[in-house]
């Protein structure tokens, strides 16, 4: 979490410039910018560079998973990906080869076409970035900043997976399952958001389950109470390392209280282990309670996860 905060210098630099975005919809806080293209469909558009301590321990891990964080961007979204294209550094041609074999296995994998990219072939390090885009139907776009007080928390994960290679904050939940089984699962958010049953939502990433939260929070610009006795983990997993495990498959969304049963059968009905583990508030504080103790994780009004409030 601490390695999001230079996000806000970055974002206050463009600040002069964001009247510029005509057919921005969504830029800066969110998994994927949402773009207008002049009709009902919204183009979605991501990027992520993989973390270069990964990169070098398994090679083939980091393109596999250069395909899977940017398609769960998308899908955070409630939409479909299109295609990708990455930048690729790196004069270790073995180390190459399996950069590029696990981006093949991950097309495979989930579906969705590298189609092209950029190659630095002389450089002292290995590096790996991936863009992405997707489309969804505007009044299906799933955002994190529109959380509402009183909206019922979700926490939805794949727990049909193990602890995954070179980090004991990885969960592989995909290389086990059929493309059919792991694109199901993906565009379970796609259904939800036609259905109309989130107010916001992220996919939880690095940050973790109440990292990921409190990014949504901060854009959102609301509070939370999270009971941590509701939040599900898989079997023979220790608590806090699940709290801070990137789950593959995994996402926070906020439903009204109305809905929030039709959102967990949703999830449920492709096999994803989905609970309410607490409620929005209007008080700018991540607030966790376990039994009778009680503490604040966050309290925006001094705290900053990235700084972007949208």
């Amino acid at each position: 979490m601490t390695r999001k905060k230079p996000i806000a210098d970055i974002v206050n630099i463009f600040q002069q410039v964001r009247s510029e975005y005509g057919n921005c919809i969504v830029d800066f806080g969110d998994d994927a910018a949402a773009l207008d293209s002049g009709n009902d469909d919204v183009i979605l558009f991501a990027a992520d560079g993989i973390w270069g301590r990964l990169v070098d321990a398994s090679p083939w891990w980091a393109g596999y998973s250069s395909v899977l964080v940017n398609v769960n961007d998308i899908s955070a979204m409630g939409g479909r990906p299109l295609g990708m294209v990455n930048v690729l550094a790196s004069n270790d041609k073995k180390a190459c080869i399996e950069l590029l074999n696990g981006i093949k296995d991950g097309i495979s994998k989930f579906g969705v076409p590298m189609v092209g990219g950029h190659l630095h072939p002389d450089t002292p390090h290995s590096s790996l970035s991936v863009a992405i885009v997707g489309t969804v139907k505007k009044d299906c776009l799933i955002r994190s900043d529109t959380a509402k007080t009183g909206d019922m928390i979700i926490a939805a994960y794949d727990m049909d997976g193990k602890v995954g290679p070179n980090s004991p904050y990885s969960w592989d939940s995909t290389t086990m399952k059929t493309p059919a089984e792991v694109k199901k699962k993906y565009m379970v958010m796609q259904t939800i958001g036609e259905a109309h049953v989130v107010t916001s939502g992220k996919d939880i990433s690095n940050p973790g389950t109440l990292g990921t939260l409190a990014m949504l929070l901060e854009t959102s610009r609301k509070g939370a109470v999270v009971d941590l006795e509701k939040i599900p983990v898989p079997p023979g997993i220790d608590f806090i390392q699940w709290l801070k495990i990137y789950p593959a498959t995994g996402y926070i969304v906020t439903s009204p209280q109305k809905e929030a049963n039709k959102c967990i059968e949703l999830f449920e009905s492709v096999g994803l282990t989905a609970c309410v583990i607490g409620e929005i508030t209007a008080d700018l504080k991540l607030t966790i309670t376990h039994k009778e103790n009680t503490c604040h994780l966050f309290d925006f009004a001094k705290d900053i996860v990235t700084g972007i409030t949208l």
